[in-house]
């Protein structure tokens, strides 16, 4: 199906499934421990092979050098150890789709924790103890670990992210005479840490071959780029490899491209001739994987004397592994307000540190996070409301385009309805200046801005001859509610109650779809399942004799004309098909939105910082399940806590590694850190985007909260601080003194 027209009126718009507020199909399995994760997958359930064996990865103890040679012997003679297999033994393997790091092969280490060897036991016990009696001797190099050290050396990046190109900047009008003419500017510098993902299940895989052919069941959020880079990594035809992951236990984008245990499960699988399963030791993951890079970012912004932007620079500086890419943290600069004069690029340093790549919402997370404290900032030197601020620069067009408008952009409503509800009108813009006991009161509220991403999506959607559907898809669910709006879409489409719909994810087998990332997957994957269904209605149409375009689904019965039939008087029968897209997104500028507000309590005499309420008011299209929905936009909440008070990777600058790579010591919140959170809704369907009129929301809950937080310390305390997390030893100092 080709959406190249703004979507009319259909099916999806009677609402009875689709929109309305239910709980997850898959709930009962996960919270009974049946449903299969990956590394839960123990053969022959669910079609797994059985016999398998287990492997252990062992990291490198450097982060730059050589391994100059690798003593075994004492590992292969362990009692249980059926292989050891070593980076020596292989060549570098081509990489992957999306990825920079050495996965595994040759002599050189880009990073620590690299993979150089794997051990495969009867158990995971065995294969540990084997894995720790293996010797090796490094020729170790000197790194570069230091963002700080190496930013003065960074280069302005391409407009792809990466140094390959022409360095591309935008530059919009005069800002260099706009900026030297406003009668209120700022002109800051912050920064953001490296941060791991933390997802709950770690890289696990299970890998078995037949003959040439391979399966692995694994944890993945995209089946498609997986399966296609293993083929590659492996020298194997695509047709050769089945990718198979239906739970995933979160991601985040760790699990968007292929990692080392699944290649390394692939290679002890075929050396021992048996399947093989591992499970990544959770002080590897956040070495040996990848993590969203640290920034320093400088924001300039002039204004006039009534708030009205007439100035803005933003310009962020991450570093890489060598070929790697930028983090995009100016994304919403370029997009979120109306200034007529603004120059905003990055830079990119090259590192040794492990690779930087995608962490929920890449780019505007950390970006938000400095954008919305500047325009604090700003609107404390003007003495305006930092609500209003916001709603003056508001633009209905691309600042870059102005021939270009929004599709749908209700930014000035999310701020109105989150103050009216939140109450701001009684905030004290007078930092430090209210209290409750020992508490110091405050208030503060941030911006949120995500792009809506159209991605082709396919689905196959079948109907048994028991009147009973199953969509099948390549999709994930990686606890974002997949299963349960597909099968809403589908119920729609066909009349049909919701569970008479079985929904079948993550097999590579199955049609190609989106997948799980970038807050795509939604608003794509119900489009392509929708295509499917329009493909199944004509089917079941014309078995029935029935005019396709007249038929009527509903209550597991086709209406057309005076003729009733029941659904499963059509027999079996399948449609098949996928969304495909024209070039609206390119007409109109696609984007979610959201107003955050935050009020958190201070001690005054310890500095402990607690959350009292928390709200987000979003704009994110049609909402397909508001129950689902708003466990992503709390989840993202949550995630923004943590990044603002927080989460961070600990560098270790001598030696080129996250010392603290651990949920022992890489700090998250947990449930006393969170209070209730408060999400509402507008109702705003995009016809623009798909035919289903909706967008994501999966990442817009994260964007901008930071900022939301650190502005409510500041109204609090009346201590600034720009370099997160805000933890105790950057603003103890500077807390009011206490009587």
């Amino acid at each position: 199906m080709k959406f190249d027209q703004p979507a009319g009126s259909n099916p999806i718009d009677r609402q009875s499934v689709v929109g309305q507020p239910t709980h997850r199909i898959d709930g009962p399995l996960k919270t009974t421990g049946t449903a299969p994760y990956a590394h839960e997958r123990h053969g022959p359930v669910n079609g797994v092979a059985a016999n398998q064996a287990y492997g252990y990865i062992l990291g490198a103890g450097i982060a730059k050098g050589r391994v100059a040679a690798m003593d075994i012997a004492a590992a292969q003679k362990a009692p249980g150890v059926l292989a050891v297999i070593t980076t020596l033994d292989h060549d570098l393997l081509p990489p992957g789709q999306g990825i920079v790091a050495n996965l595994f092969g040759g002599a050189d280490i880009r990073h620590y924790h690299q993979a150089i060897a794997v051990v495969v036991a009867e158990t995971f016990e065995q294969a540990r103890a084997a894995a720790n009696l293996i010797g090796v001797d490094y020729e170790e190099a000197d790194g570069h670990y230091d963002l700080a050290a190496v930013a003065p050396e960074a280069r302005i990046a391409d407009e792809s992210g990466t140094l390959e190109e022409e360095p591309f900047t935008v530059k919009v009008g005069d800002f260099t005479g706009a900026f030297a003419a406003a009668p209120v500017t700022l002109d800051a510098t912050y920064s953001t840490p490296d941060e791991t993902h933390a997802m709950m299940e770690p890289f696990a895989s299970v890998a078995a071959w037949d003959g040439d052919n391979l399966t692995i069941w694994t944890s993945n959020q995209m089946i498609a780029w997986s399966k296609g880079s293993v083929a590659k990594m492996l020298g194997l035809k695509k047709s050769q490899v089945r990718i198979d992951a239906p739970y995933v236990g979160g991601g985040f984008g760790a699990k968007l491209y292929v990692r080392a245990d699944a290649v390394l499960a692939a290679l002890g699988a075929k050396q021992v001739g048996r399947p093989v399963r591992i499970a990544m030791q959770r002080p590897l993951v956040a070495n040996n994987t990848s993590h969203r890079p640290a920034t320093i970012q400088q924001v300039k912004l002039g204004a006039s004397a009534d708030g009205r932007l007439t100035a803005l620079h933003h310009s962020s500086t991450s570093g890489n592994l060598p070929g790697g890419e930028v983090e995009t943290a100016v994304n919403q600069s370029r997009l979120l307000y109306a200034a007529p004069n603004r120059e905003i690029w990055m830079k990119l340093a090259v590192t040794d540190l492990p690779e930087g790549n995608s962490m929920r919402a890449p780019g505007e997370a950390p970006g938000l996070m400095v954008l919305e404290l500047a325009m604090d900032e700003l609107a404390e030197k003007l003495g305006m409301d930092p609500v209003e601020l916001r709603i003056v620069n508001d633009t209905q067009t691309d600042p870059e385009k102005p021939e270009r408008p929004f599709s749908e952009r209700h930014l000035v409503q999310c701020l109105r309805r989150g103050a009216e509800e939140f109450g701001w009108q009684h905030r004290n813009p007078v930092p430090g200046s209210v209290a409750e006991g020992r508490w110091l009161i405050g208030m503060g509220v941030a911006a949120g801005f995500r792009n809506s991403m159209a991605t082709k999506s396919g689905a196959r959607v079948r109907l048994g001859a028991d009147g009973r559907v199953v969509v099948e898809t390549d999709m994930t669910d990686i606890g974002t509610g997949t299963y349960t709006i597909l099968a809403q879409t589908a119920a729609e489409m066909l009349g049909l109650p919701l569970d008479r719909v079985t929904v079948k994810l993550g097999d590579s087998d199955d049609p190609v779809s989106a997948g799980s990332g970038g807050q795509w997957g939604a608003a794509n994957s119900t489009s392509g399942v929708y295509a499917a269904c329009v493909q199944l209605r004509q089917a079941i149409a014309a078995a029935l004799d029935m005019d396709p375009d007249a038929a009527e689904f509903a209550d597991g019965q086709v209406r057309a004309g005076n003729r009733v039939c029941q659904l499963a008087d059509a027999g079996a029968q399948v449609g098949e098909d996928a969304i495909e897209y024209g070039d609206l997104d390119e007409q109109y500028q696609q984007s979610t939105f959201a107003g955050h507000f935050v009020e958190v309590a201070v001690d005054r005499f310890t500095g402990q910082v607690k959350i009292r309420r928390m709200l987000a008011v979003c704009e994110a299209g049609r909402i397909l399940n508001p129950v689902t929905a708003r466990s992503q936009v709390i989840g993202g909440m949550t995630m923004g806590v943590g990044a603002a008070l927080m989460e961070e990777l600990a560098v270790d600058t001598r030696h080129g590694l996250f010392v603290n790579h651990d949920l022992a010591t890489y700090e998250v919140p947990v449930h006393l850190d969170i209070p209730h959170q408060q999400v509402i809704f507008l109702d705003h369907p995009d016809s623009t985007a798909n035919p289903m009129k909706a967008k994501g929301v999966g990442e817009l809950g994260v964007c901008g909260v930071g900022a939301a937080v650190a502005n409510a310390i500041y109204n609090a305390t009346g201590v600034r601080v720009r370099d997160y997390p805000i933890t105790l030893d950057k603003y103890l100092e500077g807390m009011p003194e206490v009587a």
